[in-house]
């Protein structure tokens, strides 16, 4: 049996990329006809896809550098790492909140421009802390924006430092709605939440919906003195309401890992360089879990944590499998069954699900396939990968 062969297009964690065999795999950064590709932050928008490629798996959890949508239509599963970095993201965000509200950065910037002998530069300690007098987290309150895993942590944490949270999540899980904390509060409107919180913290994908979750309009909604912070993705605060808010007095801080030449200009920012996820431990632990999804995949047609494709985790009966990615509309599984049924293959076992537009089908033979069915199948209307296993 050929080899995988798997091309990396960023530095990926060793640890990762050791749950890929060497006996069933190759992995390398230049392969032009790859089996699977991982990547971290590299643009894939404007390349050209291999014909060979089967999955791309990114090792974090935004999937904005990648054309999902272009993917779904070749029927490649896109994968990526849920949950894998948020406890990395968890601590930058509770330190970003520490750091608007005890004006940290600035103080030690006024700090390390001091100058003069000891008594000067006491003298001007004494004289310049008033400036930097900030205030305790106990007590003030957190308005979690998206409640997945990222959010969750930081909602749960929020509460162990004796902050009231308030969550707003429509689409929460029922997964992580279970592991979190029954003291934070459910607001029905990011309007409800906007209005009660002290801090604002967001937890969401850069999708059409949560574009410019503040703006203008929103900013006018929310309390006086408001700490926002953005360590999800740059699109979804709007820096130029931002900075008028700033300007303005509503905004106290703006906290960002997103910055920009605007940003970094005003006194009340502090601009990370997307430091969100940039964790030793966190690096390992979503190529390790990205390389898993994608080995389960190729070996077996396994999906876990696809952001186009449906979940499926179907163990293996038959001597041979059948794994088909199809668009979903109606017979398209009478005309996957009368297909094998013409071949004389036996189904001993089934598994179709659906996610929007894209449907995918493991099945699992009796008998050992041939490309004659393969082929068949292909030639189906509608149908945009097949595979034998």
């Amino acid at each position: 049996m050929d080899k995988f062969k798997i091309l990396t297009l960023n530095n990926i964690a060793a640890r990762g990329l050791e749950r890929l065999p060497m006996e069933a795999y190759e992995v390398g950064s230049e392969f032009t006809s790859p089996d699977g590709i991982i990547l971290r932050s590299a643009n894939i928008h404007e390349m050209a896809v291999p014909e060979s490629l089967l999955a791309i798996g990114r090792a974090g959890a935004g999937v904005n550098n990648i054309p999902v949508d272009k993917m779904s239509r070749l029927g490649i599963p896109v994968f990526n790492a849920p949950g894998a970095n948020a406890n990395a993201v968890k601590e930058l965000v509770i330190s970003a909140m520490l750091i608007g509200c005890r004006n940290i950065c600035h103080a030690w910037d006024y700090v390390r421009g001091l100058e003069g002998d000891k008594d000067t530069v006491n003298s001007a300690v004494e004289k310049g802390k008033k400036q930097f007098a900030g205030f305790e987290l106990p007590g003030k309150t957190l308005g979690v924006v998206g409640l997945g895993a990222i959010g969750v942590q930081v909602a749960n944490a929020a509460r162990a430092l004796g902050m009231n949270v308030i969550g707003y999540d429509p689409t929460i899980t029922v997964a992580r709605a279970w592991e979190l904390s029954s003291d934070v509060y459910a607001a029905q409107s990011l309007a409800e939440l906007y209005a009660k919180a002290d801090f604002l913290t967001f937890h969401v994908p850069l999708i059409d919906s949560t574009r410019d979750l503040v703006n203008v309009d929103r900013i006018a909604q929310m309390k006086e003195n408001v700490v926002i912070i953005n360590f999800a993705r740059q699109g979804v605060v709007n820096d130029a309401a931002v900075l008028e808010g700033l300007n303005a007095g509503k905004v106290y801080a703006y906290l960002s890992d997103f910055p920009t030449a605007e940003l970094i200009a005003h006194p009340r920012v502090v601009a990370l360089p997307h430091l969100g996820a940039s964790t030793s431990e966190a690096e390992e632990n979503c190529a390790i879990m990205v390389a898993n999804q994608l080995r389960d995949y190729l070996e077996h047609g396994i999906i876990r944590n696809s952001v186009n494709f449906p979940e499926i985790t179907l163990q293996r009966s038959g001597q041979s499998r059948l794994v088909i990615a199809n668009e979903n509309q109606p017979d398209m599984l009478g005309q996957i069954s009368h297909a094998l049924g013409k071949s004389g293959l036996n189904i001993s076992h089934m598994q179709n699900e659906s996610r929007g537009d894209i449907a995918y089908t493991v099945v699992d033979i009796d008998q050992a396939l041939d490309a004659s069915c393969c082929a068949e199948l292909r030639d189906i209307p509608g149908v945009l990968k097949v595979r034998a296993i």
